[in-house]
Parts: structure tokens; C-alpha cells; sequence
């Protein structure tokens, strides 16, 4: 059984408080786990920023809004308990409790940004969502990214292969590789012999240097052209090297690098586009938006 959206969490966890006993969110946890028989690879899946789990996400959320309409009350950080209201609420015998049944409690319109007993597009879109709104942020979120990588890459194969070698050296650099950018873009003008590109500091002590060849293919690079490049560095008794193309690289040329004993690594348009997203090369912010949580910490008075 996949994991249950929230909404359809709700009902169960208010059941399950129904006692007014005060139970830690890792038990609900545990329960609701165990009631829809959720197996440990579902209980480890990550939300799309890969920072938090799902599964606990969707019931925090449910906590979130039971606290706002009042059937729910946390007497301590992590501990919830039933409320009056709540006992009201179950005592209607609903067959669902999702965010169309909360929306009748002012504290929710509120919180939801409802007014006038009607719900705005965006509160319509997420009563009628089964993910919560921190997943919904993230996809919204992943969905832009995807479209900017989409562009970085279009840009990057119509500029020049010198800028192009450039750009590799600039996000090389931004990685926390090499020295200077003065001596990396000397030893890239320097270098363009036997398939090397450039040629970069794998470390601001230039304890060892990695080989660069960066190139804006048009087809998938495939073995053959990735062994040139292994011979390339054996030519230069190197030992490590970066092969970068604006395509792909074939299923062949993966498995090579993966069996020989120089240490390669293949990067292709998509993970170019991610890299230079990642360490703002060639992009500039548009707008920002912070996520903030409770510092619980902060409000502690325990001494």
C-alpha cells in the first residue's frame, strides 16, 4: 500500500485520540504506519528536496491543522491530545474529515486565507490536493528547475567551444576545485593538446591536477570517444580526468569508466544544467522565497 495522502490520514489520528490521552508523534507515527501497512522502503521515501520523509511530513501536516481549527491541542513539543471541539467533531460520526470539512471553522479560514466563507483558487487547489502544501511547494519548485535547465542547456550549445571550455573552468572553480582563476584560465589556453581541454588544481594546494575535456556534442558520445580521452590522460601520465558534453553519453561509455582504473567522471547536459543551477554560474536569482519553522529551542524555558 502506497503511503496515504494526508487528508486521508485525518479522520484515523483524531479516532485514534480519541480516548484524550496524550500521545507523542512517534506514536501516532508507529500506528498509522502499521494501519496501512506501510513497508520500510515507504517510510524512508524523501520529499523532493531529499531533506525530510514524506510519510512523517504528511501527518505533521495533519497536526498542523487540527491545531488550527481546535480539535486538537499540544500540551508539550511532540505531544498532541484531543480537544472539546474534537470530541464534538466525532461525535457527528463523519465519514471523512479532509480540509473541505475543517473549512467551516474560522480559525482555518484564516489560517487557509478564506474569506467570506469561500475558498480562493489557491486554498481550492490544496483542499482538493491530497499533498501537503510543503510537497506541493516543492514539485511547483522542481517543475521551474527543470524548465531553467532546460534553457541553461539551450544557451550553452549555442555559445562558442572557447566560452564553452570557460564556463567548465568557471563551475570547476565554483566547485572548490583549483587555484586561481588566473591560473586555470592559463593552463586551459595552454593545453588544448591530445584531447585535453584544460587542465585544473584538484585543490587550492595543487596536490594533484584533474584533465578536462569539454566538448558541445550534438550526438551521445559513445566509448570510443571516451577511451580517446582515457588515452589522452595516459599520455599525460594523469590520473584523474572530467569529460563534459552539452549531449549524453551512451550506456558503453558508462560502463568503461566504471572498469577502468583512472578515476573518470562522465557529465552530461542534464547534470551540467543541474551543476551550474547549483553554483550559480550563468543564472541569477529572480525571486526568494525563505521557508520558516517554529525554533522550538528558542522558545524553551528548561534551564
Amino acid at each position: 500500500m502506497a503511503i496515504p495522502d494526508f487528508q486521508s490520514m485525518m479522520l484515523p489520528i483524531l479516532t485514534l485520540l480519541a480516548d484524550g490521552k496524550e500521545r507523542k508523534s512517534r506514536d501516532i507515527n508507529d500506528y498509522l504506519a502499521k494501519k496501512y501497512s506501510l513497508t520500510e522502503e515507504e517510510l524512508k521515501e524523501m520529499l523532493p528536496s531529499r531533506r525530510a520523509r514524506r510519510f512523517p511530513n504528511r501527518v505533521a501536516w495533519v497536526f498542523t491543522y487540527f491545531k488550527h481549527a481546535g480539535i486538537i491541542e499540544s500540551p508539550s513539543r511532540g505531544v498532541y491530545r484531543i480537544t472539546d471541539l474534537g470530541r464534538s467533531v466525532l461525535s457527528q460520526n463523519p465519514e471523512r474529515i479532509d480540509l473541505r470539512f475543517l473549512k467551516q471553522y474560522d480559525s482555518i479560514k484564516e489560517f487557509t486565507g478564506v474569506k467570506k466563507d469561500k475558498l480562493t483558487d489557491e486554498s481550492e487547489k490544496i483542499a482538493d490536493s491530497p499533498k501537503t502544501p510543503t510537497e506541493i511547494i516543492q514539485e511547483e519548485y522542481l517543475l521551474l528547475k527543470r524548465s531553467l535547465a532546460q534553457d541553461i542547456l539551450s544557451t550553452v550549445k549555442s555559445c562558442s567551444p572557447t566560452f564553452f571550455e570557460e564556463l567548465v573552468v568557471d563551475l570547476l572553480l565554483a566547485m572548490g576545485y583549483g587555484g586561481s582563476r588566473i591560473d586555470a584560465g592559463e593552463i586551459t589556453a595552454k593545453s588544448n593538446d591530445g584531447g585535453i581541454d584544460g587542465v585544473i588544481k584538484e585543490d587550492k594546494l595543487g596536490l594533484d591536477s584533474v584533465y578536462i575535456q569539454a566538448k558541445r556534442w550534438q550526438n551521445s558520445v559513445g566509448r570510443p570517444e571516451v577511451q580517446a580521452f582515457v588515452g589522452a590522460l595516459e599520455g599525460q601520465r594523469a590520473k584523474k580526468g572530467v569529460m563534459i558534453t552539452t549531449s549524453t553519453f551512451s550506456d558503453g561509455a558508462i560502463a568503461y569508466v566504471k572498469n577502468i582504473d583512472k578515476r573518470v567522471v562522465l557529465i552530461d547536459g542534464g547534470m551540467l544544467a543541474e551543476l551550474m543551477i547549483e553554483h550559480d554560474i550563468g543564472v541569477a536569482a529572480s525571486e526568494t522565497y525563505v521557508v520558516k519553522k517554529i525554533d522550538s529551542d528558542y522558545f524553551s524555558e528548561e534551564f
